[in-house]
């Protein structure tokens, strides 16, 4: 089987609304980053602080035939094709990955045999 790492930066208000859309559409365990989205556009300030916008970065490891679904269902539901929004995804292959779950290898080869 081979895996992709599915790699979301979303809004942090969105983690939890991201999170469940991609079990819904498959994923697995997730791991979660913290960060700050720093852009072309200077930054509003506000007496003297900056306000930066606060992402949630979440990593899915997830063979590379269920990644494009979930990939999908999180594009659509946060609207990331639209230029006002600040989510982006992405996708890495993998080409060696150790410590996976064993349960969770049994769901992936599940939900993959049912899409076929």
């Amino acid at each position: 089987m081979k895996f992709t790492a599915l790699i979301t930066i979303i809004e942090d208000k969105d983690e939890e609304t991201a999170i469940a859309a991609a079990k819904e559409a498959g994923a697995g365990s997730v791991t979660i980053l913290h960060g700050r989205n720093i852009g072309l556009k200077e930054k509003k300030v506000f007496f003297g602080l900056t306000l930066e916008e606060n992402v949630s970065v979440l990593l899915f490891v997830l063979p590379r035939k269920l990644s494009l679904q979930v990939m999908r269902v999180l594009r659509q539901k946060f609207d990331l094709d639209n230029p006002e929004n600040s989510g982006l995804a992405f996708t890495l292959p993998l080409s060696h990955v150790t410590g996976l779950d064993t349960n969770e290898l049994h769901k992936f080869e599940h939900d993959i045999k049912s899409m076929i």
